[in-house]
C-alpha cells in the first residue's frame, strides 16, 4: 500500500503521508475532496498550499484511488480507536516532549 510516493508527498517520522514542506496530511486533502471541495477551495482552506500542489495531490489520488482510499480508511480507523479509548493529550507530557525536541536546537545556538 503506497510504497512509492511522488516527490510532492513524504512520510513523516510517524509514518503519516504529508504534503512536501507542509504538515497537512494526504488524508486531509482527500477527506475535503470527498466532501466536495474543489482544488481552488482546498487552496483557500489551506492557504500555504499552492494550487498547483493541490492539483498534483488530487491527480495522484485519482490515479491511485484504491491504495489512497485504503490509507485514508486506516487513518480514520486509528482516529476512531483513539476516540474509543478516550485518548487525551496530557499537557505535561506534551510540554516535556517539546522541550526535549527544542533542547538540541537551543544548545546549538
Amino acid at each position: 500500500m503506497l510504497q512509492v510516493l511522488p516527490d510532492f508527498l513524504n512520510r513523516n517520522c510517524d509514518g503519516d503521508i504529508v504534503l512536501q514542506g507542509h504538515r497537512i496530511g494526504l488524508e486531509h486533502v482527500v477527506w475535503r475532496y470527498h466532501e466536495g471541495d474543489s482544488p481552488e477551495m482546498l487552496a483557500c482552506r489551506y492557504p500555504t498550499l499552492p494550487l498547483a500542489l493541490v492539483h498534483h495531490v488530487i491527480a495522484f489520488y485519482l490515479e491511485n484511488r484504491t491504495e489512497v482510499d485504503a490509507y485514508v480508511a486506516q487513518c480514520e480507523n486509528e482516529l476512531e480507536q483513539h476516540a474509543a479509548v478516550g485518548h487525551r493529550i496530557d499537557i505535561t507530557t506534551l510540554r516535556a516532549r517539546l522541550q526535549a525536541l527544542c533542547e538540541p536546537a537551543i544548545a546549538g545556538s
